[in-house]
């Protein structure tokens, strides 16, 4: 995987819940925890799902999820 954002914080999937339109997913990194907001569709395109690793990819203010 290559992006452009510069954090990348690898870890594992701890869990994940979707809504409506968005699932908020978190990932366990070293102890600390992100959640990230994304997308139903991007939860089922990824095959995203807890004890899975997985990066959280910051951007700005934005959170997203990224895998391998």
């Amino acid at each position: 995987m290559k992006l452009s954002a510069r954090s990348r914080l690898k870890g594992k999937i701890v869990e994940g819940k979707k809504g409506t339109t968005t699932a908020h997913g978190k990932i366990d990194i070293g102890g600390q925890i992100v959640t990230a907001a994304i997308p139903n569709e991007s939860v089922d395109e990824l095959k995203l799902a807890a004890g899975q690793s997985a990066y959280a990819v910051v951007k700005d203010s934005d959170v997203m999820v990224g895998v391998d």
